[in-house]
């Protein structure tokens, strides 16, 4: 049931226009990226009638800053229900332990993994590069043939999970790495058929740094944030680093504002 038939009953016209029209679920925790201020006073009522109707959410929480810092994390604030930020997610056959404020992580980007999974051949080498709590590198070993699954990450409470996550899904072909990408990708002796470039912002500025571990048919999935009509400057990004290359798909795989999405290159070196 929506919140707005929810609360019907418990809140006046005007503040029923206000309620957020949707929220993230990751793990037990319900998140709110966008919780009018107008609402303040509402915010425990709300909040609780969640907690009635979804009995699989036992914290409501909502962001109070947007990603930002070196990790792109964001500041949470626990509306009501259990006090606590960690959480166990399940997605694409696959448990994720994580903290919603100190680990990026999207629960909506659970499709466009399980698609990268689906695309990977049998016995693929494969980089992602700013893994995370290494959710890609999971997905794609749970769901696919490959060989080995680097996963390179700066944040070291986010690696720590991502460790715990290896054991949690009793994975081997996965290998995690913390430190940063530009000083990690250099010291790797070996090519990879397959690189997840999963950080939109900036990723022009690591894009050098994915061709320095690739090879003649390597496959790079290059995201990027643009405008719905100006989607072919992520092309022209690429034009800028490589001149033999052939695109093999552009995916949008989320919104973030409106008109702008998060989208996705799939281009093959030639």
């Amino acid at each position: 049931m929506e919140l707005k038939e929810l609360l019907k009953s418990k809140l006046t016209k005007e503040e029923i226009k206000l309620l957020p029209k949707s929220f993230d679920i990751v793990g037990s925790i319900a998140v709110f990226s966008d919780f009018p201020r107008e609402l303040k006073k509402k915010e425990k009522l709300i909040s609780n009638a969640l907690l009635k109707e979804h009995k699989n959410i036992r914290t409501v929480a909502k962001k109070i800053e947007f990603y930002k810092g070196k990790y792109r994390t964001p500041k949470i604030s626990i509306i009501s229900g259990e006090k606590t930020k960690e959480t166990m997610h399940k997605e694409n056959d696959v448990l994720a332990k994580l903290n919603i404020e100190t680990c990026y992580f999207s629960p909506r980007l659970a499709n466009e993994r399980l698609r990268i999974a689906k695309l990977v051949r049998p016995k693929e080498s494969i980089l992602v590069m700013f893994s995370g709590v290494a959710i890609y590198n999971l997905v794609i070993s749970k769901n696919s043939n490959a060989k080995e699954i680097y996963g390179i990450e700066l944040n070291k409470k986010a690696h720590k999970y991502a460790l715990e996550n290896l054991r949690l899904n009793k994975i081997e072909n996965i290998k995690l790495i913390r430190g940063d990408v530009k000083k990690i990708i250099p010291k790797l002796k070996k090519k990879f058929d397959r690189i997840i470039m999963p950080l939109p912002k900036n990723a022009e500025d690591y894009l050098d740094y994915a061709l320095k571990v690739s090879k003649k048919d390597t496959i790079i999935h290059f995201y990027d944030f643009e405008h719905e009509n100006e989607i072919k400057n992520s092309e022209e990004k690429i034009k800028n680093h490589l001149k033999k290359y052939k695109i093999l798909k552009i995916v949008k795989c989320g919104q973030y504002a409106p008109r702008k999405y998060r989208i996705c290159v799939d281009f093959k070196i030639l």
